[in-house]
């Protein structure tokens, strides 16, 4: 057509998962398992594309258009896109609760330096224990509102990366160019969704113990980042960024080399839910394994906002190694991989739940 544009957007060449995130989490891994338990509802529907690499340049094989395009087609994106990501507000509160286990999991060690923490959780249901003992079970989503506004925020933020890229009709997308936009772009979209990752660990970390006559830290959000800014100024909202700069190269190449043989598996299993849904959760598990040490070593520097412990992030994986061993750097690993059976667990719900609505409606029909 006339105004389409000649080159395909970089996320259909690259088949580009836009928020390569530290999981904080792990965010690609879950967005990922929404994704293949009802991809239509958390993406806008895209023509397929079939990529043929000639040399250095990339080129692409394009269906035909549709006979109608028009508002309404674009009402539709716009309306499912905006269903995708209530959906995935739902389900990520859905899922706070691991979440916050699992990143009190990982920051005991330095909740226990700090004084915040008066001994170590002998396990995660302990954990589930002793907060809901102490706090209540409603503190279980304590943290929540700052972490699904950073997932959300993130998933906007691609959308508006994904039409510029389209936009660009003057660059001829090479092999090289993909992968270098691709990666910078994953390092903006975290870069500007941080401070939010940052205020929801500090306040998922807030406990409250038996010995500290039930004060907290921070009263909330704001307070977070008054109290931040106060002591550290912006470098402490900050702190632990430089780390996600390695975790997001380490999670593309990963995932480079196990999408492969995720694919085959699925293949192998497209005529069982169960075992589709068991090879996710294996293959998002390894992932996250994978870069879990960094995202240790992120979440702790955040920790020290306020009272500096680590000059830089070398200096906070020599002192964790040296004080507490190889096996620190995966405090919370369990509880991680916990939390991504849970979301694969929703994601079949949801699917089930959309399955039912699609009939009736049609049944209406």
């Amino acid at each position: 057509m006339e105004h389409e544009p000649l080159h395909p957007p970089i996320s259909q060449k690259m088949h580009w998962q836009p928020a390569l995130s530290f999981r904080h989490f792990n965010y690609t891994t879950i967005m990922e398992n929404i994704r293949c338990s009802g991809a239509s509802l958390t993406r806008i529907s895209r023509s397929p594309v079939l990529p043929v690499i000639q040399g250095s340049a990339v080129s692409v094989v394009k269906p035909s258009p549709p006979a109608f395009v028009g508002a309404p087609m674009e009402n539709s994106k716009a309306s499912s896109f905006i269903k995708g990501l209530a959906l995935l507000g739902v389900m990520r509160t859905a899922g706070a609760p691991f979440e916050r286990v699992k990143l009190l999991m990982q920051n005991q060690n330095e909740m226990i330096i700090s004084g915040r923490l008066p001994k170590r959780y002998n396990g995660i249901f302990d954990c589930f224990a002793t907060t809901i003992r102490n706090e209540g079970i409603l503190s279980l989503w304590r943290g929540n509102i700052a972490f699904v506004t950073a997932y959300l925020s993130s998933e906007v933020i691609a959308k508006a990366i994904h039409h510029y890229g389209n936009s660009r009709e003057d660059i001829e997308w090479t092999h090289t160019r993909l992968q270098v936009a691709v990666f910078l772009s994953a390092v903006v979209n975290q870069f500007l969704v941080y401070p939010l990752y940052y205020a929801g660990t500090r306040m998922a970390n807030d406990v409250i113990t038996s010995s500290n006559s039930r004060e907290r830290q921070f009263n909330g959000i704001f307070d977070v980042y008054r109290k931040t800014l106060k002591s550290d100024g912006i470098a402490g909202v900050y702190r632990g960024f430089n780390v996600i700069i390695p975790k997001i190269a380490l999670m593309r190449a990963v995932t480079a080399v196990s999408k492969p043989w995720q694919q085959f598996l699925l293949h192998h299993f497209q005529g069982s839910v169960l075992g589709r849904a068991v090879v996710n959760t294996l293959y998002a598990s390894c992932r996250s394994m994978a870069v879990h040490p960094l995202d240790t070593v992120s979440r702790r520097m955040m920790m020290t906002s306020g009272a500096v412990k680590y000059r830089h992030s070398l200096h906070a994986i020599t002192c964790i190694f040296y004080n507490e061993g190889v096996k620190s750097f995966y405090s919370g690993a369990k509880a991680q991989i916990l939390t991504l059976a849970v979301y694969q667990v929703y994601g079949l719900c949801l699917r089930y739940v959309v399955g039912v609505l699609r009939r009736k409606n049609t049944g209406d029909k």
